[in-house]
């Protein structure tokens, strides 16, 4: 939930600012007023400058009634919830509190919202008495993920005799961020697997560093089973062999966001379903105990909290902020100007990255090497890749572009590199994906050391 609490008063413009407020009624009445004080000098009538004086006085004690009272409205805005996926509505209340001594007239709230997110909504408050408040509330929407702004709230006040409007522009705002559409993964496992420790899940010395890897001294309780008699001998003193302790399972998505390989633009475009897809493998990874690394084609990653190159997955808080933070960032991924894997590659081939799952547009064969080369330093790699072919056709096998490179024969290179590669096309869904691909290997993440 996100408050906006009580909007910032505006910087005062002064009386001229109010009297250009008038109404079309407001400025007939001083107008009639000046010409009825003039008719009354030219004509000697003592009762006609009056009325003049009355007519012209009162759009003007209503500018000043008015000016006044609209640095006494306080208005707030509350959104729930503040990060929504695709698709889903999110609530936004507007509260308005009059907080002088005086009535107000009628009021109309204007909130201003970006047009992917619905109409401009608008409202209409009847008088509020002196210290009451109002509430009201519309809801928004957005097929499109992204970071949209909401406000600033505007207020425009009349006066009960219609003589003037002025409008009030708060200045706070608030932000919705609608994150990818996360879908659940189902929790396969090979047939007959042990739950135990693979190949993905590394081993480090208890309670040491990596600098202290020899047998360490006997300590006060250590089991004497332990004791590495060889050791003992060459140092002249008790030393005990150090156990191992399984590290969190590591795993890297890649996502590939050039802007030559995904055709087509839009929430049912490739693009969109590349990035819904490593949000769901992230997300479910995170779940599962593993500490995940987001990488793309140009070769940043998301660093976690810690400024290390991942987030730590398990249960709780810690891994649901983590999830929160993945997709937050893929809420505004973009497509990039890369026109290869190469920085990708860089970042890969630095060390053993576990399971690898990525998300691959359209590969020519030079990238479709270069891919294949990322999968030596993995110790699994799953690989989704998009069917561009398929993807550039519209309704009735319409054909929008061409050109493409049959994706036969990228999943080939794949495949013979080590990958588990499968084709995607529209109307495919990740949790079929995912179970097909632990057909073909076993569950990616037991074949990467994790625990179902």
């Amino acid at each position: 939930m996100s408050d906006g609490g009580s909007e910032g008063a505006p910087e005062r413009d002064g009386l001229r600012a109010a009297l250009a407020g008038l109404t079309t009624r407001g400025r007939s009445f001083l107008a009639a007023g000046v010409a009825a004080a003039v008719c009354s000098y030219l004509l000697g009538q003592a009762d006609l400058l009056r009325v003049g004086l009355l007519l012209a006085a009162l759009p003007l004690v209503c500018v000043l009634v008015l000016h006044r009272t609209r640095y006494r409205v306080a208005g707030s805005r509350t959104l729930a919830p503040a990060r929504v996926p695709a698709a889903t509505e999110s609530r936004v209340r507007l509260r308005m509190e009059n907080v002088s001594r005086l009535p107000t007239g009628v009021l109309m709230l204007q909130d201003r919202v970006p047009y992917v997110l619905g109409p401009r909504p608008r409202f209409i408050l009847d008088r509020v008495e002196a210290g009451g408040r109002r509430e009201v509330s519309y809801r928004v929407r957005s097929d499109l993920r992204g970071r949209y702004p909401l406000g600033p709230l505007q207020l425009r006040l009349s006066d009960p005799f219609g003589m003037c409007e002025l409008t009030r522009s708060f200045s706070a705002s608030d932000t919705l961020t609608v994150v990818p559409r996360v879908e659940p993964l189902p929790a396969v496992r090979q047939v007959g697997e042990a739950a135990g420790y693979g190949e993905g899940r590394q081993h480090s010395p208890a309670l040491a560093g990596e600098d202290d890897v020899i047998p360490r001294g006997y300590r006060h309780g250590d089991d004497l089973r332990r004791v590495h008699w060889r050791s003992t001998a060459r140092y002249g003193e008790l030393m005990v062999r150090r156990e191992e302790q399984p590290q969190k399972a590591r795993c890297t998505v890649l996502l590939d966001t050039r802007e030559d390989a995904h055709p087509g633009s839009g929430p049912d475009s490739a693009f969109e379903w590349a990035v819904a897809g490593a949000a769901s493998t992230a997300v479910h990874l995170l779940e599962r105990g593993f500490s995940v690394r987001l990488l793309t084609d140009t070769g940043s990653s998301v660093p976690g909290p810690d400024g290390a190159g991942s987030f730590a997955g398990g249960t709780g808080t810690g891994s649901a902020d983590a999830a929160g933070l993945l997709l937050d960032t893929l809420a505004v991924v973009e497509r990039s100007e890369e026109h290869g894997l190469s920085a990708a590659y860089d970042v890969l081939r630095g060390g053993n990255e576990g399971l690898l799952v990525a998300f691959f547009g359209d590969l020519d064969e030079e990238q479709a090497v270069v891919a294949g080369r990322m999968r030596q330093r993995s110790g699994a790699a799953v690989a989704f890749v998009l069917d561009g072919d398929a993807w550039s056709r519209g309704p009735g096998g319409i054909r929008f572009s061409d050109g493409q490179v049959p994706v036969a024969e990228r999943l080939q290179l794949l495949r013979k590199a080590g990958w588990t590669a499968l084709p995607v096309t529209p109307g495919d869904t990740l949790p079929a994906l995912w179970r097909a691909a632990a057909e073909r290997t076993g569950t990616p993440e037991t074949v990467a050391g994790g625990r179902s």
